[in-house]
């Protein structure tokens, strides 16, 4: 699955997701920005490249029309002898911790849920918690807890913490996606956390 077709999946079981849309032209990123408003970030749509950012194939942070012509044009100049479908313009997220949930199905034991520390870092910091679904909100209170990273979720040195709540309320829905679906994988990477609420920033399943 490509991640057009990851994040119509995810609007079709009612995810609440960043604005977006695919743009096969400069001239139509333009427009999805105006329509969505800035700031706006820009991501390459390849069926080669996973990790977007390794080859420049992300800009984020655009405020203006200039900005985003300049961005276009750098992403696509990055990804030349890649095949390209285009780009993702999608909604700036908040600011925040960034958070993977993700998941994957055993062959003996079924889907299972993994929290961690997640973004750019994932793979190097391996900040994770993992359990069988279906999982309660025990379960997720526990996970939180197991991370090395769990004093700054929970609020630190004065910060406020992440909204919890909604944490849970994502993983449970995430269990019961991934098994509805069957998906053999699943990454919501980053998921951007705050006091308020959060933003699923990008996503890749497989079947």
């Amino acid at each position: 699955m490509g991640m057009l077709e990851d994040f119509e999946l995810l609007k079709k079981n009612n995810f609440k997701l960043l604005p977006y849309g695919w743009a096969k032209t400069k001239m139509e990123a333009h427009l999805i920005a105006k329509h969505i408003c800035y700031p706006v970030a820009l991501k390459i749509i390849s069926d080669e490249i996973t990790h977007k950012t390794d080859v420049g194939g992300v800009k984020v942070g655009i405020r203006n029309d200039q900005a985003l012509a300049l961005a276009y044009d750098e992403i696509m100049e990055n990804a030349k002898g890649h095949p390209i479908k285009g780009v993702l313009v999608q909604k700036m997220a908040r600011k925040g911790i960034e958070l993977i949930i993700g998941g994957k199905k055993d062959p003996q034991f079924g889907h299972m849920i993994i929290l961690g520390l997640g973004g750019v870092y994932v793979e190097i910091f391996r900040d994770i918690s993992a359990r069988l679904c279906p999982i309660n909100e025990k379960d997720v209170k526990e996970m939180v807890e197991e991370l090395k990273s769990h004093p700054i979720l929970e609020g630190a040195r004065g910060q406020k913490g992440i909204n919890l709540e909604g944490l849970g309320g994502l993983m449970l829905a995430t269990c019961k996606f991934m098994r509805k679906e069957d998906l053999k994988e699943l990454d919501l990477n980053p998921v951007i956390f705050d006091s308020d609420g959060y933003d699923i920033v990008d996503a890749r399943f497989s079947r």
